[in-house]
């Protein structure tokens, strides 16, 4: 295998720090759900997918089984499969081993250190696979890679994560990754779609308490990295389903007024107000239809798990 270690250009600790202060200065103080995924952060994700709550990992799981055969076929041989959000890499798995004699993998994510780990374990398995590691912000950088001109490129972006994303993110990430696959590129996506929020609160608020370890951990970092003075305990997890904007939205609530200190700065937070940490968006078919077909793509595949709880879309470049 050849292992490639890319680093960023982006100065991400100046990232974090810019916008750590920024969103804690808004009057609805708001940090973007990428700085969630620090290593230790990616460590505690892992444990959340396999909650019982938490059916978003499994049925995707699921679907890929079902599917990846069929998408092994339509795509072709000597695919390049370049995975966003790679994390653990357990998912790209199930299509390289379906796809015919796959040429490469891409793999990028917000955790460097997560992220070789995992790919480390791929060599055993994937002796002939060329293995290019990227750390950075898939969303807002500018993050590439080459690809040889001979191989079937492949985007991958499974998990809900595209739901984590504003309209304008999406668009923006769906274009992006168009241009840089090029013609006759196909890209996979997972998506999950609208249930009842009695399935969808207790995923992100489960009985163990994992996700508020994940949630939380945000202020340890902080603490950590940005020299900040707040106490975690002052602080609780809280999911919400906002029916309005069809999300799932994950908040650190104040347990009282407080005051703390980030990079040297000076925050006030009273009772009851939140720092907002994560938007879970949850899709119906229309609007799938709808974001796809202007962002560059054409959906060849839609296939969900029997209850129609999450879905899976094969994409090709239009």
């Amino acid at each position: 295998m050849n292992y490639y270690n890319d680093q960023s250009t982006k100065n991400y600790p100046h990232a974090f720090l810019n916008d750590v202060l920024t969103g804690l200065s808004r009057s609805e103080r708001y940090i973007p759900p990428c700085w969630l995924y620090d290593d230790v952060g990616s460590k505690i994700f892992e444990l959340i997918t396999d909650l019982p709550e938490y059916y978003v990992t499994r049925t995707e799981m699921s679907i890929f089984h079902k599917i990846s055969s069929d998408f092994a076929q339509i795509i072709g041989p000597n695919a390049s499969l370049v995975e966003y959000g790679a994390g653990g890499a357990v998912k790209a798995r199930i299509f390289l081993d379906a796809f015919i004699d796959p040429a490469k993998y891409v793999a990028i994510d917000i955790s460097f250190d997560h992220l070789e780990k995992s790919l480390n374990e791929l060599d055993l398995d994937y002796p002939d696979l060329h293995v290019h590691a990227l750390a950075g912000d898939f969303i807002s950088g500018t993050i590439q890679t080459n690809l040889e001109h001979e191989t079937q490129r492949v985007g991958f972006f499974p998990g809900s994560t595209i739901g984590n994303l504003t309209d304008e993110e999406i668009s923006q990430f769906l274009r992006r990754a168009r241009n840089y696959l090029g013609e006759e590129a196909y890209f996979i996506l997972g998506a999950d779609l609208k249930k009842s929020p009695d399935i969808l609160i207790p995923a992100y608020d489960d009985a163990q308490g994992v996700t508020a370890d994940f949630n939380m951990n945000l202020l340890n970092r902080i603490n950590r990295e940005l020299d900040g003075t707040i106490n975690p305990e002052r602080f609780s997890h809280k999911a919400v389903w906002n029916e309005e904007l069809s999300r799932i939205e994950m908040h650190l609530e104040s347990l009282q007024d407080q005051t703390f200190e980030v990079a040297g700065q000076t925050f006030d937070i009273a009772q009851g107000d939140t720092i907002h940490t994560e938007n879970s968006r949850k899709f119906q078919r229309a609007e799938l239809d709808e974001i796809i077909a202007k962002n560059g793509w054409e959906m060849i595949r839609y296939e969900t798990d029997q209850d129609a709880h999450f879905a899976v879309m094969l994409l090709k470049a239009a």
